[in-house]
């Protein structure tokens, strides 16, 4: 029998569904890919995300100033830009596969060093580590989810996909927030680690092997650099991802510290606040994919870019609770109408240069480097000005990125496909 034969019967009764409704979504003969994919990154991202409220209040006890939190944070972003188009070129020309499985066998080791950690550098080095381990999965998942996806159904595809993250991404800080205060920092990163464990495995066992992924593009075909980053269409999506993860660099590292030193909530509430956001754009992601393969998508990137520019701002006037929660449902809200739309562009834009990992690589890019910049503009406003004060450097550069997203992008490639 088949390894982990139940398991793939499960994921498939799950997902089927879903799958079924979007028409011509995933051809049958490759289901099975698209289900393996959602699950490894639903667990290995789950798994990640159980650490992201905790490690901010961590650093912070431990003595780092604004700026270290942000280098903690900064360092991942730092490994994962420099080897993105590295290892999504690769990817192109070598299979998706084994790229996959490599970085969630980082994400484990990983998970098992930060129990060891007891100081700041410790820190920014296994970040710096893990940060390698990402750049080998999310673009070349990404890539490979885009592959399989037919002419016309680029956003729900994306939109299904990007279900998975950002439920997992809601669901990890939540979890993390509950471990910590009914067991300890300890057993939050061990459940980091098994959970990437079990999306390593499932890819190994799960995906084909490299020999027989169909649409491996051969060497010859690749498309020069030069071809793909002056492409006006490709830099207006680049410029907006990057905004956008500016904002959530800001969220992830300074929302946790200000919830805790402002209002004194506990690991379990940051955890909720933090996760809420993610939450509200997960379960757009679905239904404003749909709507994306049917709509112009640049009316859904600047209302998306509009409301996360409103959300993030927020903070700077809260002064409770319910304040916190508005504000990261107006920006998850955002993220939800905007990023359907985002991704189903970059599907389109990987299909026509024939190079579809690159492409998802060098969005990606976008992503690692909001999220360096964000955090660090953010520490360095803590720092010399107020904590307060760091939520409109988010504001900022996601108003601007939205201006030059519509200056720069290209209009009738957002009609309807």
């Amino acid at each position: 029998m088949e390894p982990f034969y139940f398991i793939k019967e499960l994921v498939s009764q799950l997902l089927g569904k879903l799958i079924n409704n979007g028409k011509g979504l995933i051809p049958s003969d490759r289901k099975g890919i698209f289900l393996t994919l959602f699950f490894a990154i639903f667990t290995a991202v789950t798994g990640v995300g159980i650490v992201v409220p905790l490690l901010p209040v961590y650093a912070n006890d431990l003595g780092a100033t604004g700026i270290y939190v942000g280098m903690i944070f900064g360092s991942f972003s730092i490994s994962r830009t420099i080897l993105l188009p590295v290892f999504g070129r690769m990817s192109d020309q070598k299979g998706r596969k084994p790229f996959i499985v490599t970085g969630l066998s980082v994400y484990t080791l990983i998970s098992i060093a930060f129990i060891f950690s007891k100081n700041i550098e410790t820190l920014i080095v296994l970040r710096f580590i893990q940060g390698a381990g990402s750049a080998m999965v999310l673009p070349v998942v990404q890539a490979y989810v885009g592959e399989i996806t037919p002419k016309g159904s680029e956003g729900y595809s994306m939109g299904l996909f990007n279900l998975s993250m950002f439920l997992s991404l809601s669901l990890g800080p939540l979890m993390g927030g509950v471990i910590k205060d009914i067991w300890s920092l300890e057993v939050a990163f061990m459940g980091m680690g098994i959970l990437s464990s079990i999306g390593m495995l499932l890819c190994i066992f799960l995906l084909p092997a490299t020999s027989k992924e169909t649409f491996k593009i051969q060497k010859k075909d690749i498309v020069p650099w030069s071809t793909l980053i002056t492409d006006k269409g490709i830099i207006s999506i680049f410029i907006f991802r990057y905004a956008y993860t500016a904002c959530i660099g800001v969220i992830w590292c300074f929302l946790p510290l200000f919830a805790d030193t402002e209002f004194g909530l506990s690991s379990a509430l940051i955890g909720v606040l933090v996760t809420l956001g993610v939450f509200v754009s997960g379960i757009l992601q679905l239904p404003m994919g749909y709507v994306a393969d049917r709509m112009n998508k640049n009316t859904m990137i600047l209302l998306g870019g509009t409301l996360s520019s409103i959300g993030i701002l927020m903070p700077l006037w809260s002064s409770n609770l319910q304040d916190l929660i508005i504000a990261v449902s107006i920006f998850g809200i955002g993220g939800g109408i905007s990023m359907p739309a985002i991704m189903a562009y970059a599907v389109m834009k990987g299909h026509t240069k024939k190079a579809m990992g690159s492409v998802m690589s060098i969005i990606t890019v976008g992503h690692s480097l909001g999220m360096l910049t964000g955090s660090m503009a953010a520490g360095f406003t803590m720092d010399y000005l107020s904590l307060r004060l760091s939520f409109p450097c988010g504001t900022l550069i996601m108003a601007l990125g939205t201006i030059v997203f519509w200056i720069l992008s290209d209009k009738k490639s957002f009609i309807k496909n």
